[in-house]
C-alpha cells in the first residue's frame, strides 16, 4: 500500500523523528521543513533587518486575510470570508455574540452534550455575562440535536468531528435542516480542516471556527482562523472591537466604526511568528487536494480498525464508527486502562493520546502517515495489551498533558 501511495512523497517534507511512529497529528501536527525556513527568515532578515518597516513593506498586516483565503480555499469559501486571527476559543465567543446579535428575538445557544469542552465553556461565559433574559445554553446528545431545533434556537454550535469518538456530522443537511428553522448554525472545523473535503459556500453555512495547529502543521499555538458567509458580514457585530477590526486603524480616531468586511472581526495586532509559521505550512497543500487527502485518511484508519478487530484484544472496544464516511481522520479505542496503555505506546515509540474517561486516540495525518505506521501501532498494541505491559506503575503517572 505504500509502495502506491501517491501521497507516499509528501513525507519527505516533514520532519518525523526515524525512531517514533507519530499518530498525534490531530493534536498537533508535525513541522514541514519549509515553516523552519520560512521563520528564520522572518526572524533574520524581516523582523532583524528591516524591524518595523515590514508591516508595509512585507505585508505584515495583509497577513490575517491573506492566510485566511488561503484557509478558506482548504475549506471551500471564496475569498473574504475567513479571516486569521486569535485562538478558537476567542473566535466562538465573537461569533456566539454575532449569531445572538443576528437572532434577536432567539436567545438559546444548542450544542451537543459531548461536544468539545472549551466550546461549551465559552458558551457558558458568555450566557453568565449576558444573563438569562439574552442567552441560554441547551446541549443535548447527538440523536436528540434536530428534535432540539426549535424557535427558541438562535444558534447551533457543533464540531463536525467529535474529538472523542471521531463520528462525523452530515454539515451539508445539518445545516439545511437548522436554516428551514431559522437557526444559524456555528461549526468548530478543528478535527476535519485540511483533511476532510468541506464546502462552506456551497452547503451555505453561516459560521465556522477552525485551528491551525491540528492537521494544517502550523506549530503549536498555532492561530486560528474565523469564517462568517459574506452575506452576513455587513449586519454582523462582535464585542471585542478592537482596534485592528476598525475601519481605519491608523486614523486614530475616538469611536468605534467596524471595517465594511471581514476584518471587523479582527481584535488585537496579529502574532506574525505564529502566523508566518502557519501560512508556510500551508505551501504543502498547493500541491494535493483535500480529496485525495481524505481517500488516504478513510484507507489508514480502515487498515488500522481491521487490524486491530483481528486481534481481539481483551477489554479494547472500538468506539470509531466503522463506516469511514461517518468518521474523521482518527481511530478511538476504549479501555478501562486507557491511560496507562496511552502511555505505554508512547514509551514504545508509538506517540497518541488520551482522552479522558478511557479513551486512547490514533490520529492519522494522511500527508506524513505510512500505511506501515497503521500496521506498527497495531502490532505495538498487540504486544503491550496482550503481555500487560500498561500495568507496570511508571505508566499511571499522569503528566500534565495527556
Amino acid at each position: 500500500m505504500d509502495l502506491n501511495d501517491p501521497l507516499a512523497r509528501f513525507r519527505e517534507r516533514f520532519k518525523i523523528p526515524a525512531d517514533r511512529v507519530y499518530l498525534d497529528g490531530n493534536s498537533l501536527g508535525a513541522l514541514p521543513h519549509g515553516v523552519t525556513e520560512r521563520v528564520t527568515r522572518l526572524i533574520e532578515q524581516e523582523w532583524g533587518d528591516e524591524l518595523i518597516t515590514s508591516w508595509n513593506s512585507n505585508d505584515w498586516i495583509g497577513m490575517p486575510t491573506r492566510v485566511g483565503d488561503r484557509l478558506g480555499r482548504l475549506v471551500g469559501a471564496a475569498p473574504g470570508q475567513v479571516v486569521c486571527t486569535d485562538s478558537i476559543s476567542v473566535n466562538l465567543f465573537k461569533l456566539l455574540s454575532t449569531a445572538l446579535m443576528l437572532r434577536p428575538d432567539r436567545k438559546r445557544i444548542l450544542s451537543q452534550r459531548d461536544n468539545f469542552p472549551t466550546d461549551l465553556y465559552i458558551a457558558e461565559g458568555l450566557a453568565s455575562l449576558l444573563g438569562p433574559d439574552r442567552c441560554t445554553i441547551k446541549s443535548v446528545p447527538a440523536d436528540a440535536l434536530l428534535h432540539a431545533l426549535d424557535e427558541s434556537v438562535a444558534v447551533l454550535m457543533l464540531s463536525h468531528v467529535n474529538f472523542r469518538d471521531g463520528s462525523l456530522h452530515d454539515m451539508q443537511s445539518v445545516t439545511k435542516i437548522a436554516h428551514e428553522r431559522g437557526v444559524l448554525v456555528l461549526w468548530d472545523l478543528a478535527h476535519s480542516a485540511g483533511v476532510i473535503p468541506l464546502e462552506l459556500d456551497e452547503w451555505q453555512v453561516d459560521m465556522a471556527v477552525g485551528c491551525g495547529y491540528k492537521f494544517l502543521n502550523g506549530g503549536p499555538g498555532a492561530p486560528a482562523f474565523l469564517h462568517l458567509a459574506k452575506h452576513h458580514q455587513q449586519r454582523a457585530a462582535q464585542p471585542l472591537s478592537g482596534w485592528m477590526g476598525h475601519a481605519n486603524p491608523f486614523a486614530f480616531r475616538p469611536g468605534y466604526e467596524p471595517a465594511a468586511d471581514i476584518r471587523r472581526f479582527l481584535a488585537g495586532t496579529p502574532g506574525i511568528l505564529g502566523m508566518a509559521a502557519l501560512d508556510a505550512a500551508l505551501d504543502v497543500f498547493d500541491d494535493v487536494s483535500v480529496k485525495e487527502i481524505r481517500q488516504k485518511s478513510s484507507a489508514l484508519t480502515t487498515l488500522f480498525m481491521k487490524a486491530v478487530s483481528k486481534l481481539d484484544l481483551p477489554g479494547i472496544r472500538v468506539i470509531t464508527p466503522s463506516d469511514p464516511a461517518a468518521r474523521g481522520s482518527q481511530v478511538s479505542l476504549a479501555h478501562e486502562n486507557g491511560f496507562e496503555i496511552s502511555q505505554a505506546l508512547i514509551d514504545a515509540g508509538v506517540i497518541v493520546d488520551f482522552r479522558a474517561p478511557d479513551i486512547v486516540r490514533f490520529g492519522f495525518s494522511p500527508l506524513y502517515n505510512r500505511f506501515a505506521d497503521a500496521q506498527l501501532a497495531a502490532a505495538s498494541l498487540r504486544r503491550i495489551v496482550e503481555e500487560q505491559r500498561y500495568l507496570d506503575p511508571a505508566y499511571s503517572q499522569r503528566p500534565q498533558v495527556t
